[in-house]
């Protein structure tokens, strides 16, 4: 698989997707946002890996858009407005897409600043994990922009609408324990223990029967769409799909042996 700008590992059922574009502070490039698509693929089909983390080398987690191509107008930021649209819908929409599709767990290890459309990948993902140093914010509007890669609709997802109108508008960076406060990260932890805690974090999910964690990881997604109905009936669906699973039958018989179950994919 060949990667820009990122890396790709595997260890036991966990699949790490580190962002590597280090002397940018990890800014996107048409070339990372291609080799996401490829690394979330490559995740999707291995039936191994169970979960994924998300994180960024260097001491950022993103710094979103490049803002030395913003002022230069090239690659992603080029052309008039028609053009731009068209480069955004092409480009950089890919990624939230593609999160969007991915039906196994997803932990951001905010290792640093997670900034602009950095912010916003990190609220793509299921669990987010942070040092005590990351910082977040939703800047766009001290550059003359708005949320363009969907962070109005992700940001407010996690935070609720009010909080993410106040950070979107201000412009305001967040610390990490201002961050866990308002239920943007789930855990602030020291930058040594990060990723420690993001596989800790990984291993618990992944230690569940596969099917059963993805199809509870689509139902809750769909079930902030849907209506009370729609959502039972989903829920019904899946249940059924799951009941018939070998992993359904191991899980009752290891609760009654008392027993660690020994969950495949089936």
């Amino acid at each position: 698989m060949e990667l820009t700008d990122l890396r790709y590992e595997t260890d036991g059922h966990v699949a790490t997707i580190t962002l590597d574009r280090e002397a940018a502070r990890n800014a996107y490039s048409m070339e990372m946002i291609a080799s996401i698509e490829r690394a979330f693929d490559a995740a999707e089909q291995d039936d191994d890996v169970r979960c994924v983390i998300l994180t960024g080398a260097g001491k950022s987690f993103s710094a979103g858009g490049d803002v030395k191509a913003m002022l230069d107008k090239t690659g992603m930021f080029a052309g008039e407005p028609f053009a731009l649209r068209s480069r955004y819908l092409d480009g950089i929409h890919r990624v939230p897409r593609r999160i969007a599709r991915f039906e196994k767990p997803l932990i951001a290890a905010v290792n640093g600043a997670a900034i602009g459309a950095g912010l916003d990948l990190a609220c793509m993902a299921d669990i987010r994990i942070a040092t005590r140093e990351a910082q977040f914010g939703s800047t766009f509007v001290k550059l003359g922009l708005v949320p363009g890669d969907g962070g109005a609709f992700f940001l407010s997802r996690v935070v609720g609408f009010p909080r993410a109108l106040d950070m979107m508008l201000t412009g305001r960076i967040l610390n990490a324990q201002e961050a866990e406060h308002i239920g943007l990260v789930h855990q602030v932890v020291d930058t040594s223990t990060l990723l420690q805690a993001a596989r800790d974090k990984a291993a618990l999910i992944a230690a569940n029967a596969p099917l059963a964690v993805r199809m509870t990881k689509v139902a809750a997604y769909q079930a902030q769409h849907q209506t009370l109905d729609q959502a039972l009936n989903a829920a019904a669906t899946y249940q059924g799909i799951v009941q018939n699973s070998h992993d359904h039958m191991e899980g009752v018989k290891a609760l009654l042996e008392k027993r660690p179950p020994a969950f495949g994919s089936r």
